[in-house]
């Protein structure tokens, strides 16, 4: 710990969030004191760990709840683009740091893996066709390809189509350099590089107890030590809450004006997992479908390619569950600990408002493993029951905010709450998340350090770390193919 207990910036949680941050700080000024408080004994062991993040490396590829199908029969792909481009940024900054030897080999936490939709029925086809139509007008879409022909798809994703009801009505779209993304692993590289610096500090095992906003504009911040039960205090200048679930009770206690309104509706959800060499090793995509009326944007079901800690495994899922905690190692409290006075409209609300949501959870926590694997056949007619096993997967808290029309409504996607002064930032949300991570941790940077990002040398840093910073690849085409033509190179991402 720096002298006098006093650091520039004090990262809450030891995920992919807050570990992009501190890199991309460290390479923008090595000179910063970082410090890294995690509550548990390890790093990214809960939203950021293999199994309790859904892996695809969101790219709007497969994900149809990106795209949805509006009143007036058209399909809207704004989101889509806008989570395409910022995956092609979290990607170009990661080839960065493998080109300085900051991450290692590439194939240790991202390898190349269709991504896949799959839908069947005269009028999801007819969706997915729709879909196809627009996004492959556009560059970042222009590599998507579309079949209903059976034969076809057999070659695209066997495992799927084998056994299938002859005659039934199905489409898929392809998209061939998709990715799957080990997080776990490469926040644990990260920060693994970060401890290699000279002003980083890692800290596991603390709680942080109380937050206090000092005269001088800097941050009081009170931590326990979980295995010595020994407190000490720490002054930041600056605060980035990143610890996923638990980012909203630690807002809440700064007290911040900015927070105020913010409540958070927690959603658990469960994997089938199979290792079946055998089985596995016939499936080398991601198929991605509709998720069923009234799911929550997490329980899109899709049969996931996966390789976890280096080992190959298929996953399907997820299947939601109705919980109470903010965190996978929280407490049944969570819930409840976050209702406030200027939330409690929006919490009571939302609640009301999504009856058919709660039915739908509770339903999917009462499932069978046969009912499971039923659902599972869907996407694998072939599936054999014993070759699954049931795995939690990760706890998501969907933001929830104050609305004009109806009190409260369930935000999709992620959101930086930050001070007006810029010496607090903190990220709430779920989906797409870790995927634009990068993105993300950029626009903290913009609120919290603003006149450094405008500085000569910090614009210097950044478009030699991400070639299309301060550009859009939504607009550039030619900027697109670059950089798209680099990352996958030395990303090893290229179809084999």
């Amino acid at each position: 710990m720096p002298k006098n207990n006093t650091v520039d910036v004090l990262l809450v949680g030891a995920g992919v969030m807050s570990a992009t941050l501190g890199t991309l700080l460290t390479q923008l000024d090595p000179s910063l004191q970082i410090l890294m408080v995690e509550r548990l004994a390890h790093v990214a062991h809960e939203s950021s760990h293999s199994l309790n993040n859904a892996g695809t490396g969101h790219a709007g590829y497969c994900e149809l709840n990106y795209t949805p199908l509006l009143a007036d029969g058209t399909v809207a792909i704004d989101k889509a683009l806008q989570i395409n481009a910022a995956f092609e940024v979290s990607l170009q900054f990661w080839s960065y740091l493998v080109e300085q030897n900051i991450l290692p080999s590439p194939e240790k936490f991202i390898n190349a893996v269709f991504h896949q939709s799959l839908v069947w029925g005269e009028t999801d086809v007819a969706f997915l066709r729709l879909r196809f139509e627009k996004l492959s007008a556009h560059h970042l879409f222009e590599e998507m390809e579309y079949s209903e022909d059976a034969a076809v798809l057999r070659e695209w994703m066997p495992l799927v189509m084998s056994q299938r009801e002859a005659g039934q009505v199905v489409a898929a779209t392809q998209v061939k350099h998709g990715t799957d993304v080990d997080f776990g692993m490469l926040t644990r590289k990260l920060v693994k590089a970060l401890k290699h610096t000279d002003n980083f500090e890692l800290k596991l095992s603390h709680q942080i107890d109380t937050l206090k906003q000092t005269a001088d504009g800097h941050w009081q911040v009170r931590m326990t030590d979980k295995q010595t039960q020994s407190t000490h205090t720490v002054h930041a200048r600056c605060v980035f809450l990143g610890a996923g679930g638990g980012a909203l009770p630690l807002l809440q206690k700064s007290k911040l004006p900015e927070a105020r309104g913010y409540g958070g509706f927690p959603v658990s959800g469960q994997w089938l997992i199979c290792k079946n060499p055998e089985v596995v090793k016939r499936h080398h995509s991601k198929v991605y479908g509709k998720a069923p009326t009234g799911a929550p944007p997490m329980s899109v079901p899709h049969l996931d390619a996966r390789i976890i800690d280096g080992e190959p495994a298929l996953l399907f899922g997820p299947f939601a569950s109705i919980t109470s905690k903010f965190l996978k190692q929280g407490s049944v409290l969570d819930l409840f600990g976050s209702l406030k006075g200027n939330n409690l409209k929006a919490m009571l609300a939302v609640g009301l408002n999504n009856v058919d949501l709660m039915r739908y959870l509770v339903g999917e926590a009462l499932n069978s493993h046969s009912q499971r694997v039923a659902a599972l056949r869907n996407f694998y007619p072939d599936a054999h029951a014993d070759d699954w096993e049931l795995a939690s997967a990760g706890q998501r808290v969907q933001i929830i905010k104050q609305c004009d029309v109806k009190g409260g409504k369930l935000e999709l996607g992620t959101e930086i709450v930050a001070a007006q002064d810029g010496s607090l930032a903190a990220l709430l949300g779920a989906s797409p998340g870790a995927s634009t991570s990068v993105q993300a941790m950029l626009e903290v940077l913009l609120r919290c350090f603003p006149e450094r990002m405008a500085s000569r040398e910090w614009q210097a840093k950044l478009k030699q770390m991400i070639p299309s910073y301060g550009e859009s690849l939504d607009e550039n085409v030619a900027l697109l193919h670059e950089v798209r033509e680099r990352t996958l190179r030395v990303l090893k991402l290229t179809e084999k």
